[in-house]
């Protein structure tokens, strides 16, 4: 069983942006989605509303910056202090080019910042890249086991 792909985006028009791109990008991957930082850090650590979800990480986080209640920078320097979770790979999608928002995610252990295009054509590019690279092509740490699917396979 494939691990799902975690998607943490609280702006409606982002979000169906985002699904439509990893659907065409035709991963085998569940996509689960929060909506805010809270959330986010209550489904990677199981608890309130998560309590009862499966063991295991996601494949990916893919993690806005800009969030209610905790902030993407707060979510990442949660997982990254977290033996159990710090090993999942975080990527920071959003619309911010701030010079101290970039160097804040790199310093706290982002694995990639990718600024959201605004034209629709290459959002989509992107988020498929980012989708096969993180889910099917990217090798995870030793011990976190995972089935692989190649897209078109």
């Amino acid at each position: 069983m494939l691990k799902p792909i975690l998607l943490v985006e609280d702006d409606p028009n982002d979000l169906e942006l985002t699904l439509v791109a990893l659907e065409r990008s035709q991963l085998a991957n569940d996509v689960i989605v929060v909506r805010d930082g809270a959330e986010a850090l209550d489904y990677l650590f199981r608890r309130n509303a998560h309590a009862g979800r499966a063991d295991g990480n996601p494949a990916v986080l893919l993690l806005d910056l800009k969030l209610p209640k905790v902030d993407g920078l707060q979510v990442l320097g949660a997982i990254r202090s977290a033996e159990e979770l710090r090993s999942i790979p975080v990527v920071m999608l959003t619309s911010s080019r701030e010079e101290p928002d970039l160097s804040r995610a790199y310093q706290l252990g982002v694995n990639a910042y990718v600024v959201k295009p605004v034209e629709f054509k290459e959002f989509v590019g992107a988020i498929s890249d980012l989708g096969i690279f993180w889910a099917v092509l990217n090798e995870p740490p030793p011990g976190s086991v995972r089935s692989v699917r190649r897209p078109n396979s």
